[in-house]
């Protein structure tokens, strides 16, 4: 399911105007901010555990980047551990 939820997050992050409406891109953007910020602190500490492990993992070095940056730009690091 995180899998599922990063790779979607990783394509609105890398689409262009063309793509994607920016203003909607945002939405989804912030709706994902929104529901992160309703998770436990034990579920915050879970999610970042595992998108360090997906990061370790990642061959991609932008995509690598967009992992290890995950954390602190969807705010799991507020309340985190």
């Amino acid at each position: 399911m995180v899998e599922a939820l990063v790779d979607a997050l990783w394509f609105i992050e890398g689409c262009d105007h063309e793509q994607m409406d920016p203003d909607d891109a945002v939405k989804v953007l912030e709706g994902v901010g929104h529901l992160v910020s309703e998770l436990s602190s034990g579920q915050r500490s879970e999610f970042v555990d595992l998108l360090g492990t997906m990061a370790e993992a990642e061959s991609n070095p932008a995509r690598r980047e967009f992992l290890d940056g995950f954390p602190e730009g969807f705010g799991l690091l507020d309340d985190a551990v």
